[in-house]
């Protein structure tokens, strides 16, 4: 399919000026230029509104600032650019306040003014144009029923839940063992929302110290504290007009929290170094793996903030609660593993099906998916066996399945982690791992190791 070309229509009503301004336009073959003597001889002809306008200011028959308004109420994305006699600040000043991007003064050196204005328009419409698409992407991404795999009684009752988070605008709150996918949840919720083109900023709070969760939250003026060499807006004020997502809220410091109670309630924030405060619109959801009433009856959660932000719950059923979900869950993880190494999707035998179903999943489904694709390594036939599947060891593999490696790579870095493991007892390994013990020597001759 062609590019839609970029149009550019020139209204001035000076014959000469416009062939001019047209012919200059044209010299880029890109630009589907146009010229046009009058505002009713653009309005009543122009089939579409285009990419941009070069608006001469003084027209015959209709006043600038009056086709600027009406070209912008057709169409908000066409963009205006003012062309005038006189150069009078306070006329460009307003008409750029109304909607123009910019204001150019017929002159010797609007050729190359014009231009460049022009191609930074068409550069910020590509970008557009991308964001645009990304946004679709992400939005088709996060369809939730097709990324929250399963079809449980426990799944299906939080669909429901999500459903109803998305409908209204209430704070809600992701509670669930590690591993169960409190951030998917989240992501489903925001990107299925009203909010769903503004930013998802995410907060994982044991990730920052106690020290600067205020500065990481809030932001900090210029000059606040040594360091502090400009202004930096905080994760809130990023959010602004989307969703912020605060990961193991349980963790927060005690001393923080009434601080973001404030917050929640006030509607607003106050930067460090700052006095006046500014007021925020983000939806606020949050997660956590803890007991939050344990925690306040031990005195580490405030229960005023508890109530504040309790809202919705939705709880996360730990894997082992899901029955046959596992079967769906591992499918996935098998075909999205052949997808990012290009290789052909197997089946799971039986007996595989079987001894999935039989163990408990403590690393619930972040456990599963490193499983699976050891599974995927480990097996050399169509079929994943039950002895592909080496449920007691999955804890070694998180660090080896989250780079994107050849196949001999990772079965050298499977190999390595659990030599590592089991201190290098290349006896004791080769019997974990199914294979001979020359294997592993050869596999670690061959890298060097």
């Amino acid at each position: 399919m062609n590019e839609k070309p970029f149009t550019i229509y020139v209204i001035e009503d000076n014959e000469w000026y416009n062939k001019l301004l047209v012919h200059n336009l044209s010299l880029n073959p890109d630009y589907k230029v146009k010229g046009f003597h009058t505002a009713k001889e653009f309005f009543d002809t122009a089939a579409e509104m285009p990419d941009v306008v070069t608006l001469d200011y003084l027209l015959p028959d209709m006043n600038g600032a009056d086709v600027l308004s009406k070209i912008k109420t057709m169409n908000p994305d066409t963009e205006v650019i003012v062309i005038s006699e006189q150069e009078n600040i306070e006329t460009a000043v307003e008409l750029i306040r109304n909607g123009a991007y910019d204001y150019l003064v017929k002159e010797k050196e609007i050729r190359e003014r014009l231009l460049s204005t022009v191609n930074n328009i068409r550069k910020n419409a590509s970008l557009k144009t991308r964001i645009s698409v990304l946004e679709k992407e992400v939005q088709k991404k996060y369809d939730f029923q097709s990324t929250i795999i399963g079809n449980s009684p426990a799944i299906l009752n939080i669909f429901q839940l999500i459903e109803k988070a998305i409908s209204v605008n209430i704070t809600v709150t992701v509670t669930g063992e590690t591993g169960t996918g409190k951030e998917v949840i989240a992501k489903a919720i925001h990107y299925n929302s009203p909010r769903k083109n503004k930013p998802f900023v995410a907060v994982n709070v044991t990730a920052i110290p106690s020290e600067l969760i205020e500065s990481e939250l809030f932001g900090y003026e210029k000059g606040a504290f040594t360091g502090a060499v400009a202004r930096r807006i905080g994760k809130f004020e990023e959010a602004n007009g989307g969703t912020i997502f605060l990961d193991e809220i349980g963790e927060m410091d005690i001393n923080f929290q009434a601080k973001l109670l404030r917050v929640l309630q006030e509607k607003e924030i106050v930067r460090i170094g700052s006095n006046t405060p500014v007021k925020i619109d983000c939806r606020v959801i949050v997660a956590t793996h803890r007991n939050l009433q344990a925690q306040i009856k031990s005195g580490h959660f405030r229960e005023d903030l508890y109530y504040r932000l309790f809202g919705l719950l939705i709880e996360l059923p730990p894997l082992r609660e899901r029955g046959k979900d596992v079967l769906i869950l591992s499918k996935f993880f098998m075909e999205q593993f052949c997808k990012e190494n290009s290789l052909n999707p197997k089946s799971f035998s039986e007996d595989a099906q079987k001894k999935l179903l039989s163990y408990s999943f403590p690393g619930n489904v972040r456990e599963l998916k490193s499983i699976i694709e050891l599974a995927m390594v480990m097996s050399t036939g169509d079929v994943i066996q039950s002895d592909d599947i080496n449920l007691a060891s999955s804890g070694v593999l998180n660090d080896v399945m989250s780079e994107e490696l050849t196949m001999k790579n990772y079965e050298l870095a499977i190999v390595k982690a659990f030599l590592k493991k089991y201190d290098d007892n290349i006896k004791l390994v080769a019997e974990k791992l199914d294979i001979g013990q020359s294997t592993i020597y050869r596999m670690l001759k061959k890298s060097g190791s």
